[in-house]
C-alpha cells in the first residue's frame, strides 16, 4: 500500500483535495469487472434475443453516463471535463460470463481512476437489471482498476490480472 490519505484534513475531517496548483497532464485509466451469468441468458445476449432489445447498447450508454456523472455520486470526487470514454463487454461463454471493460481520458490536475470504475460498475448494474427478471442469480465480480497514467505518479498497471 502507498501513499497518504488524502482527502482528511489536518483535523482528521473529511474534505475535497484541492487541486489547484497540480500541473494539468493528460490522463488515462482503464478498469474491468464481470457479470456472471447462466450460458442461456449470455447466448440469449450475445445473439440479440432478449426481449428488451441490444442490452450491450444500453449498458454501453449507461456506463459512459455514468462516468461523466461520477462527481456527483462519490462524494469528494472532483467533477472532470472527461475527453473520452469508452465502454465495451467481451462474452466469455467458457466463463459464463461478460468481461466489462472501460478506458477514460482527460487533460487534467486530477486523476480518472474513479470514473473508469463508475463506468464499468454501472454497466455491470445495467446489464443485471436488464437480464435479472431470465436471471436473478447472476453475480457481478472482480471490479478493479487495470491501467492509470499520468500526473506526478506517472504510470501504473495491476501486477496480476482479475
Amino acid at each position: 500500500m502507498t501513499g497518504v490519505l488524502t482527502h482528511l484534513n489536518a483535523q482528521g475531517e473529511a474534505n475535497m483535495v484541492d487541486v489547484t496548483d497540480k500541473a494539468v497532464t493528460q490522463r488515462q485509466a482503464t478498469a474491468q469487472g464481470y457479470i456472471r451469468m447462466s450460458p442461456q441468458t449470455l447466448t440469449m445476449i450475445t445473439q440479440g434475443e432478449h426481449k428488451k432489445g441490444d442490452v450491450f447498447a444500453v449498458a454501453r450508454i449507461a456506463g459512459i453516463q455514468a462516468a461523466k456523472k461520477c462527481g456527483e455520486l462519490i462524494p469528494l470526487c472532483h467533477p472532470l471535463m472527461l475527453t473520452k470514454v469508452q465502454v465495451d463487454f467481451t462474452p466469455e461463454p467458457a466463463h459464463s460470463r461478460v468481461k466489462v471493460t472501460s478506458l477514460c481520458k482527460l487533460a487534467g490536475q486530477t486523476g480518472v481512476e474513479m470514473e473508469a470504475l463508475t463506468a464499468v460498475s454501472v454497466a455491470c448494474l445495467t446489464l443485471f437489471d436488464m437480464c435479472k427478471a431470465i436471471d436473478p442469480e447472476m453475480t457481478i465480480e472482480g471490479i478493479a482498476v487495470l491501467t492509470k497514467s499520468g500526473g506526478k505518479t506517472g504510470n501504473w498497471e495491476r501486477a496480476q490480472s482479475c
